[in-house]
């Protein structure tokens, strides 16, 4: 559905999109992760035709977004981080002049502009002043906008900035709706948000991708953090002796918390948590070593995104001294 091949984008000599490349395929909600400074806006940009590239190219179904910006804008639908409100009008006016620059007239504007504000539920609303709406209400109006001219992606930059806890999870739901018909991009600062809607996750750091997989395929790269902290009432020797006998448990570490109170971490598969807790269990229990503690650890998308994302400016910061 896109096609993003060798993107960069320079200011003078500051490369805010370093030779960036991705596919997204259609009918799933994307979620585009970095820190700020990473290039999540300036890719949306041009990914949108809003701005152009050094090199590179960006295909929207086929269509390129630099040679064919008409064929292509039409099948988007953006929302930028500042929704582009007019807040001298109500939500139907905006809506009615939105949709008639995107070329719709007649029964058809009309039908569209009811079917938007019944999917964002701002109906209540609409000869209501933009300007006397809350921030919740006035990101309904922006995504409504976004979905005039029936677009097949939908591209929301920090969609639920600034919105109470209420209006976040109304946000979100609506986000998954349109996930079921089309194809959504969202960035986010919020980790959490973005696993629990996106099935894939983007995410970018010093301008450049650092990772793109489901969230899920993401912790498993944090392989050190996956395993079982085991608090045990044993001497270092003793539960040396006791490791080095069980073959499942090729990579632990051994602390002293206490005298007589070991910590014991075990590196192991998330599907095989049951049968490491078990021999680890009854190889102390038949040395008469009590377990005090047995807990799981998995690593979760945050401690991912701070790993990927620290090592990838820490690389930067090392190439600006050179």
């Amino acid at each position: 559905m896109i096609m993003v091949e060798h993107l960069t984008k320079c200011y003078g000599d500051f490369m805010a999109v370093n030779n960036l490349s991705f596919e997204i395929e259609e009918g799933h909600v994307y979620g585009f992760l970095g820190p700020n400074g990473a290039g999540k806006s300036t890719t949306m940009n041009i990914m949108t035709g809003c701005l152009s590239a050094t090199e590179g190219t960006v295909r929207i179904d086929g269509y390129d977004i630099f040679e064919e910006p008409q064929m292509a804008k039409k099948l988007m639908g953006y929302l930028p981080e500042q929704p582009p409100l007019y807040l001298n009008e109500t939500p139907e006016e905006y809506l009615k002049f939105v949709g008639a620059a995107k070329g719709l007239k007649g029964m058809e504007l009309a039908r569209q502009v009811e079917k938007v504000m019944d999917q964002t539920k701002i109906g209540s609303i609409r000869n209501k002043m933009i300007c006397t709406l809350s921030k919740g209400y006035k990101q309904r109006v922006g995504i409504a906008q976004a979905l005039l001219g029936n677009p097949k992606v939908i591209i929301l930059d920090e969609p639920t900035a600034g919105l109470d806890p209420i209006q976040m999870i109304e946000i979100r739901d609506l986000i998954r709706r349109l996930g079921e018909s089309r194809t959504v991009i969202l960035s986010s600062h919020i980790l959490s948000e973005v696993q629990a809607i996106c099935e894939k996750v983007l995410i970018i750091a010093g301008g450049r991708l650092v990772a793109f997989d489901a969230p899920e395929n993401l912790e498993k790269l944090m392989l050190s953090s996956n395993g079982i902290d085991f608090k045990v009432e044993a001497l270092l020797e003793e539960a040396e002796e006791i490791m080095e006998k069980l073959a499942i448990c090729e990579e632990y570490t051994l602390d002293e918390v206490e005298t007589g109170l070991l910590k014991i971490h075990v590196k192991a598969d998330m599907d095989d948590v049951r049968s490491v807790c078990r021999r680890v269990f009854f190889a102390f229990a038949e040395k008469q070593k009590a377990i005090v503690e047995m807990v799981s650890k998995k690593a979760n998308l945050e401690e991912v995104f701070l790993e990927l994302t620290d090592g990838a400016v820490s690389e930067e910061r090392e190439v600006e001294k050179e």
